[in-house]
């Protein structure tokens, strides 16, 4: 169904700074690129939130009625310790601490990565390609911009020419920076005297004798740029140009910015239409990172073995807490901030339970075409997630009023909450409807006892027990609600 004839989507651009209309290149296909992870050391949760939000904005594109080629790439190779193209390859530097080849340590977090976005609910990509994958175009790449006066060689080492290049171009369009400023604040480093300026960056590195991973190019031994990879596997996959890139703020300088210089040297055109970083996650208010031990592993939190968190946590409980700020915006991640979203998470998949239940009445006293309207209205506005969440809660105050038989809907209006309803909180944001990891029906089938044994109690008149049942499930989170239907249960 081409529900995007119907829905006029809107994106926060990064290049332009505000939202614009989306127009795909393409009537009816879209074409996205995520930046992926460096498969060095596990994903921590800050690293997740970004492949999330993705997820999100192709699932949404999927539901709109789109064909999506989504292409989120795996680094291998080329990404150095730091932002200077000195240091080690950060998978070489992990492959000679823990005495193993680098396509372990490749194979190792890879697994993780995708073990990580199963358990959390993902969609793959469409092309999950690797940078060791592309070296052969990686190479003929660095050739034409040579070619076209853009680069540079010097023993062994290729470099962009950045002052060249912003002779036409305008290296800093993304993140705002100039060229000049960059010039006036670069520190002089050890190891760069290879380069013409200290804003130039590689697209081939010459490795040295303790260097690992290496491949013959016309140039030296060595290995790719980390910033070259993205712009050859996006053009390959995507062409020239295509609708979407993502990635996290972090990546907009110099990652992103380089990108665009290199794919525009080759192809003359603007690589990208619309640009879209998600922000930071904090843990405990202090940015998230490896680096300084402040983070916290996906799987982890599943697991309760961590030492940030009282207790394990559904993975459907934290993709509803990622939904719950706005992606551009900083978020900060605790143990309270969880509890609260398990509380709302508990509230909705309770109402979503119940729906199947809802038997239809004569008249509708709730605006089911409004509230869809609002729904997709929320989505179209750069997908607004706490806008949509609010109006899903909107649905969980009807469909608790229609228990207490305070509401009512048409058999229509039935039928299109139920599908709308649906359609948001799996399809969408791509929730679980879950209450308790990998055994929710063994808990369900525990309580629907209990439930059971109470009713047989209050037939009896043994109301000692019969309270006891109610209030030992109040205390272990489990809250029972007697009505006309029968006993039901929500987890607070």
């Amino acid at each position: 169904m081409d529900r995007y004839k119907e829905n006029q989507l809107k994106i926060y651009n990064s290049l332009s700074k505000t939202k614009e209309n989306f127009k795909p290149l393409t009537d009816g296909y879209v074409g996205m690129y995520v930046c992926g992870p460096t498969v060095y050391s596990n994903a921590h949760l800050g690293n997740v939130r970004t492949f999330m939000f993705f997820d999100v904005v192709y699932r949404y594109l999927l539901h709109l009625g789109y064909k999506v080629r989504y292409v989120r790439n795996i680094t291998d190779a080329g990404h150095l310790e730091n932002d200077a193209d000195e240091g080690e390859d950060r998978i070489s530097k992990k492959a000679r601490l823990e005495k193993i080849e680098p396509m372990e340590v490749v194979q190792k977090y890879t697994v993780d990565f995708h073990n990580v976005l199963k358990n959390y609910n993902f969609l793959p990509p469409s092309i999950e390609p690797t940078a060791t994958g592309h070296i052969v175009e990686q190479i003929e790449m660095i050739k034409e911009i040579i070619e076209k006066g853009y680069a540079y060689e010097v023993n062994g080492s290729v470099y962009f020419d950045v002052l060249e290049y912003n002779k036409k171009g305008n290296y800093g369009i993304l993140s705002g920076r100039k060229v000049e400023d960059l010039i006036h604040n670069t520190r002089s480093l050890e190891g760069q005297s290879d380069k013409k300026n200290p804003q130039d960056f590689a697209l081939w590195k010459k490795a040295d004798e303790r260097h690992i991973m290496r491949w013959p190019s016309p140039w030296s031994d060595g290995f790719p740029g980390w910033h070259l990879e993205c712009s050859v596997m996006s053009t390959k996959y995507l062409g020239e140009q295509f609708d979407i890139h993502g990635g996290g703020m972090d990546l907009k300088f110099p990652h992103h910015e380089c990108e665009i210089a290199q794919s525009q040297t080759c192809s003359g055109k603007t690589p990208v239409s619309y640009w879209m970083h998600t922000n930071m996650l904090l843990l405990n208010g202090q940015k998230m990172a490896k680096s300084t031990g402040n983070f916290i592993l996906p799987n982890e939190i599943l697991s309760g073995e961590n030492k940030v968190l009282p207790k394990a946590f559904l993975a459907s409980v934290v993709r509803f807490f990622n939904m719950q700020a706005n992606y551009r915006s900083i978020l900060d991640f605790s143990g309270e901030a969880l509890e609260a979203s398990e509380k709302g998470h508990s509230k909705l998949m309770e109402a979503v339970r119940f729906l199947g239940k809802i038997e239809a009445g004569k008249t509708s006293t709730f605006d089911v075409q409004k509230w869809k309207n609002d729904c997709y209205a929320a989505m179209n506005d750069d997908f607004n997630t706490p806008v949509l969440i609010a109006h899903l809660f909107e649905a969980v105050k009807i469909i608790n009023l229609i228990k207490e038989q305070k509401a009512s809907l048409t058999e229509t209006d039935v039928s299109e909450f139920k599908a709308i309803l649906n359609a948001f909180v799996f399809d969408i944001l791509g929730l679980m409807n879950e209450t308790a990891q990998g055994n929710s029906e063994k808990i369900n089938g525990v309580v629907e006892l209990l439930i059971k044994l109470r009713k047989e109690a209050r037939e009896n008149k043994d109301w000692a027990l019969s309270d006891q049942i109610r209030d030992e499930l109040i205390e272990l989170g489990i809250q029972l609600k007697d009505g006309k239907e029968g006993t039901t249960f929500s987890l607070n």
